[in-house]
């Protein structure tokens, strides 16, 4: 699933072979929209009842919130990847189920988060009903509360843009980590939730766009099923990560 991590001042890359989103692909997010630059609602766990591709694209826009002792920083979705499990060759869940990937497996709306490299988190909301392992990876997003605490978490950020683009970054700034594997997005008393999108106002960077802006392309950093256009984002949202194929391993000397 994506184990990368996106270049300082990335921006979307057209070498990702984008495509345009159909404006009527997907319902209305569960959560309903937030008054003018206010998050909306909790998403309901029904949200998360569906296909990973399906869930995808009606993330962007959407809200995850994280509360810790330290405070509170919520981040405006603009990237995300689907993974489809035993389906999708690029997924944690293709060999099936193991202790690293479990939740993958159980109910849907739970943050599923893992490490990788041996220093950094990603983290992925499960998807479709229990025993159907799916997830959605979040990439990328624009802060919209807690701005001074993500800055000292990403200190090596050199503009605020750059504070939640990529996954590992995303996770740094707020401060997500193994603690919140298994969390249930969905409960009013979680430290990780997802809330709605906002709704009116001119959209800045990070907020939602018509679906028309939303493109689709291969996802990052894999080298199976490399093709598949389940990598969506915002077009022209400055906090969007660059697309960068998976580099082949070198073969070892014999």
């Amino acid at each position: 699933m994506g184990d990368e991590l996106s270049g300082p001042g990335a921006r979307a890359d057209p070498a990702g072979k984008p495509g345009g989103l159909d404006p009527g692909a997907g319902p209305d997010p569960g959560g309903g929209p937030g008054p003018d630059g206010e998050p909306g609602g909790l998403l309901p766990q029904s949200f998360f009842g569906r296909s990973s591709v399906a869930v995808a694209p009606d993330l962007l826009g959407c809200v995850l919130e994280r509360r810790s002792p330290e405070g509170v920083v919520a981040v405006r979705l603009t990237e995300v990847e689907a993974y489809t499990g035993a389906a999708d060759p690029a997924s944690h869940a293709y060999r099936g189920p193991t202790r690293r990937n479990a939740v993958m497996f159980g109910p849907p709306g739970h943050a599923y988060v893992y490490f990788t490299y041996g220093m950094h988190f990603c983290v992925n909301l499960v998807c479709q009903p229990e025993g159907t392992a799916e997830a959605v990876l979040i990439r990328a997003g624009a802060i919209i509360k807690g701005v001074p605490l993500a800055r000292l978490r990403r200190s090596a950020a050199r503009t605020d843009y750059e504070l939640a683009r990529g996954p590992a970054r995303l996770c740094q700034a707020l401060a997500i980590d193994r603690v919140l594997d298994g969390a249930d997005v969905g409960d009013p008393g979680s430290p990780l939730r997802v809330l709605g999108p906002a709704a009116g106002g001119s959209p800045g960077p990070g907020e939602p766009r018509p679906a028309g802006a939303i493109r689709t392309g291969p996802r990052v950093g894999v080298s199976a099923a490399a093709e598949v256009p389940w990598r969506f984002w915002i077009d022209g949202d400055p906090t969007v990560s660059v697309y960068r194929p998976a580099l082949p391993r070198p073969r070892r000397k014999t």
